[in-house]
């Protein structure tokens, strides 16, 4: 490790300093066995002040800071399902040919307990994501990203989103798409490998967004019990699901 320059004078000259002032104590007091009585046990307790500023305070201010970090990220996923990524989960059931199975999973997680979303995310891990291109609306799939493109880019540009990696993910994904849908003119008549590649493109976002929602909604569930109510009445995953209170 390198040491600068600047530091090492300073350590010098700290150093000479507690030397000339441990001098002068001796000069007044003439009491050397004094001085090195406090001496000691100054040194002996610079080990709990290590302790105490290194380890206890230092953990207990980073866990703040993360708190607070992971705050300001749960505003941006917020902000993110309530642009765009709500719709997207349902425009992506539509495509899906296993998208009873989907519902019946997540449809009604209005009253789940930890252990129940815990469970939800190891199903969403091994569901199989079925796309079939020709079940939906490619095309307003298309218009939907377009129109979010910008809104994309700002989210990426976040430095907040180096605290999450899957959401991260889930956004290059997702603008990734966006791209590949943007550079074909006609997309309703593909070839077949433009079919499947641009299927898996969406089986990647709609793995990602499913396990990213799933999260989400725990995390309202547990902090903001007001913005999952209206999440549960808008639930993608729920056909009949109503924004009005019945």
């Amino acid at each position: 490790m390198k040491l600068d320059k600047w530091k090492l004078t300073w350590a010098v000259v700290l150093i000479f300093l507690s030397a000339v002032f441990y001098f002068v104590h001796y000069l007044i007091f003439r009491d050397p066995h004094h001085i090195f009585i406090f001496m000691v046990g100054d040194i002996a307790f610079v080990f709990v002040e290590v302790l105490l500023v290194t380890v206890i305070i230092h953990e207990l201010l980073s866990y703040r800071d993360t708190k607070n970090r992971l705050y300001k990220l749960n505003m941006l996923i917020g902000v993110f399902f309530s642009e765009i990524g709500t719709d997207l989960l349902k425009i992506f059931s539509e495509f899906d040919r296993n998208t009873e199975k989907m519902r019946k999973e997540f449809s009604s997680c209005m009253n789940w307990f930890d252990d129940q979303f815990h469970n939800a995310f190891k199903k969403c891990n091994g569901y199989d994501y079925n796309i079939d291109l020709h079940r939906a609306d490619l095309v307003g799939l298309k218009d939907l990203l377009l129109r979010k493109r910008h809104f994309l880019v700002t989210l990426l540009q976040n430095p907040a989103l180096l605290e999450h990696e899957t959401f991260s993910d889930l956004l290059w994904a997702v603008f990734h798409l966006a791209e590949e849908l943007a550079h074909r003119k006609n997309i309703g008549a593909l070839h077949d490998a433009d079919y499947e590649h641009i299927a898996n493109d969406m089986k990647r976002v709609y793995a990602l967004l499913t396990g990213e929602w799933l999260f989400y909604m725990k995390h309202l569930k547990d902090n903001y019990p007001y913005l999952f109510s209206l999440a549960m009445r808008t639930n993608p995953f729920d056909p009949d699901a109503s924004p009005e209170i019945e």
